[in-house]
């Protein structure tokens, strides 16, 4: 009854606009999260890319869709130097405020999400 209610709820909530930091090369990343946008469908992803070279770091954030920054996830890398560019791809509001924060704090909503449903699989 409680599972029902919850699937309910999630399913008949209104929908809103994800909601990502955006900045284009900027050097810093509080730089960069000094604005913010509602993204529009069909963009349901925060994408971060960080290119560096030498002591030089371009941050670029903005509203993408999966697949693109999926896509250009596949191909970032960083040499032994540390040149080169990541990618972060991130779904939930404001996760992009920074690339190890958006990792940190997906891996706590994965277990949060996990032990709720562990929870009421239990009732």
């Amino acid at each position: 009854m409680l599972l029902t209610f919850v699937i309910l709820v999630f399913l008949f909530s209104p929908v809103t606009s994800l909601q990502c930091y955006v900045c284009s090369s900027s050097t810093t990343n509080e730089e960069c999260n000094q604005s913010s946008q509602s993204c529009q469908q069909p963009l349901d992803t925060c994408m971060t890319i960080v290119d560096t070279l030498g002591h030089m770091k371009a941050i670029v954030k903005q509203c993408a869709s999966s697949a693109t920054c999926k896509g250009a996830a596949s191909t970032a890398s960083i040499n032994a130097d540390g040149n080169g560019n990541t990618v972060n791809c991130c779904n939930y509001d404001m996760c992009n405020l920074s690339a190890a924060d958006s990792v940190e704090a997906q891996a706590a909503l994965l277990l949060l999400s996990t032990a709720c449903v562990l929870l009421l699989q239990s009732h």
